[in-house]
């Protein structure tokens, strides 16, 4: 539904006014922020945060919730920023621990919507409020508004929280582009109102800080794409960040120029570019896209007037692209006479994962393009971006968000060469709460308790550092499960000991230390039985012990061990 505003305004009161980060400091993604005003909660942003590669078998990392599920009561609203998944990523387990309303502009909320369909959510048993950059939301005496900001995705916005002492700007991810599109230009004017009722805290984006002059706007991309396509005579494959529109666009338009069809890759891409072609974000002729079929031995879909764009977040388009040249993608493998266009800049943690998937490209024969990082920009604020969102608020206060900590303190220190003093720049971890009573800053001691919340499948805050601990073990040193069976009257071993192993060392050629496992096993199973009454549990930890202990010295490696010992009635 489209919101509509209420203009209603209670009686003015001396407002305590709180601000803390739930996710997004000292780290890239899962950006949570929280502005209190008395007994009022504003949730700024819900996102996620894709996972290293030593958290194995974990699909992301959200905020811990915790605090906003104690105090459910208080929330008035989710104000998002943009549709990325650091941003909006994990709208679906916010929603499940409280019910509380969101706001975003159209294409924000279109996504918000699709996710929430993929985790099985009827958005009916939801309040979402699509709003225009002009909307006014009121609750009570605090006001909320929004400006248009400059990004990759369309529809980006500052949220503004309006205090009787000022207001509180989050800019979230921005940067300055007087050339871009209209439905990526920067709002002015409502900067320079909102700068003139007075801003009393700037929380603004990190990631670029330690960069020097202005974030490049990459026009000379369009160029280098160009002559790709027009000196290609077979089929293209581009890798594209999915919420990277503008970029898509660019893609799309030089397929249209040179009489070339369009194929994507991956569904949930597939609904995106639905969502945003239905809004008016991209632009795609009737009959340019091509819906691909499975290859068998009649169909290799090597069609040579194809495009290929491979999508995705974070490791998505890597990945692809490797299955793509192993030819293990169901639908597209890339052959010698192919063309592709890796237009997918490293994101901090990817560049190993970027790196691999280059050279396993080069190993096809294929023809690689891979754009110059210069040339695509990560539409962040460098430095002088920073200085000037500084310049146009003027803000009293400026907290440094969203970022490394490294990128926070570069932050802080732009604020420093702007003019700010120490005890205007506010440097904050996950949980560290600023107090400002009166437009001052009065307490930054506070510290709400949070832990990160590991999402596994439809698992939610399910995997500790335990099962963490274990996966690493596996995949480090393996496993061996010991199986044995015993007669319940004589206690004697009917069946095993059978001793299999996944990850460790072959029995094959390793006789002598299967033989010494399986002598170890039954003297301690012998020395276990003699007893009236077994004790079950002593027996299966002697087991994983001096199993392990003899592990270690003959192999050096330690698998995690599963006894397997039972009674049966013969």
């Amino acid at each position: 539904m489209t919101f509509d505003s209420d203009n209603s305004v209670s009686s003015i009161v001396e407002q305590k006014i709180k601000i803390f980060a739930l996710g997004g400091l000292d780290e890239n993604g899962k950006n949570l922020y929280v502005v209190e005003v008395n007994d009022k909660i504003f949730i700024l942003d819900a996102g996620l945060k894709y996972p290293s590669e030593d958290l194995l078998g974990v699909d992301a990392v959200i905020p811990d919730f915790t605090y906003l599920k104690e105090n459910e009561s208080r929330v008035q609203g989710i104000f998002l920023s943009h549709g990325h998944e650091d941003q909006i990523g994990a709208i679906p387990q916010l929603l499940a621990v409280i019910n509380a309303p969101i706001y975003g502009t159209r294409l924000t909320m279109s996504l918000v919507e699709d996710s929430l369909i993929e985790h099985g959510f009827e958005l009916k048993n939801f309040k979402l409020y699509k709003i225009r950059e002009n909307n006014e939301l009121f609750f009570g005496d605090i006001k909320v508004t929004f400006f248009r900001t400059t990004h990759s995705i369309p529809d980006s916005v500052a949220v503004c929280v309006h205090t009787t002492d000022g207001v509180i700007v989050y800019t979230s991810d921005f940067t300055f582009d007087q050339s871009a599109k209209d439905r990526y230009q920067t709002n002015y004017q409502r900067m320079a109102e909102i700068s003139k009722e007075g801003v009393l805290c700037l929380l603004s984006e990190s990631m670029n800080a330690d960069r020097v002059g202005h974030t490049s706007v990459g026009h000379s991309l369009s160029y280098e794409l160009d002559e790709a396509f027009s000196t290609t005579e077979g089929r293209i494959i581009v890798s594209v960040y999915s919420t990277d529109l503008d970029r898509i666009q660019l893609v799309i338009d030089l397929a249209i120029q040179y009489n070339r069809k369009i194929a994507i890759i991956g569904r949930k891409m597939q609904r995106i570019v639905d969502i945003a072609v239905k809004l008016g974000y991209l632009k795609i002729p009737k009959g340019m896209l091509m819906n691909l079929l499975y290859i068998d031995d009649k169909n290799d879909n090597n069609y040579s007037n194809l495009v290929v764009l491979a999508t995705g977040n974070r490791y998505e388009p890597f990945n692809s692209l490797i299955r793509m040249a192993k030819h293990a993608d169901r639908l597209i493998h890339i052959e010698k006479t192919d063309t592709v266009i890796v237009a997918t800049a490293p994101v901090p943690g990817t560049e190993i994962k970027a790196a691999r998937t280059i050279d396993t490209l080069y190993r096809t024969g294929a023809d690689v393009v891979v754009i110059n990082k210069s040339l695509l920009p990560t539409s962040h604020a460098s430095k002088e971006d920073l200085k000037l969102m500084m310049n146009l608020l003027k803000p009293q206060y400026v907290m440094p968000v969203i970022g490394e900590y490294k990128n926070l303190v570069a932050h802080a220190k732009v604020a420093e060469q702007m003019g700010y003093k120490p005890e205007q720049v506010i440097l904050l971890d996950n949980g560290d709460v600023v107090e400002f009573q009166q437009g001052e800053l009065v307490n930054h001691t506070e510290h709400i308790q949070i832990d990160q919340v590991l999402v596994d499948g439809l698992g939610v805050g399910d995997i500790g550092s335990v099962v963490l601990r274990d996966r690493q073990l596996m995949a480090n040193d393996g496993i061996i499960v010991v199986i044995a069976n015993l007669n319940k009257q004589t206690k004697e071993i009917v069946a095993g000991p059978q001793i299999v192993s996944k990850g460790f060392v072959y029995e094959k050629g390793n006789e002598e230390l299967y033989n010494a496992l399986d002598e170890l096993v039954r003297n301690i199973i012998g020395q276990y039985v003699t007893e009236q009454y077994v004790n079950w549990q002593g027996l299966r930890q002697e087991l994983r012990d001096k199993i392990g202990k003899l592990l270690f010295n003959k192999t050096k490696r330690k698998p995690i061990i599963i006894p397997i010992v039972e009674e049966f009635n013969l």
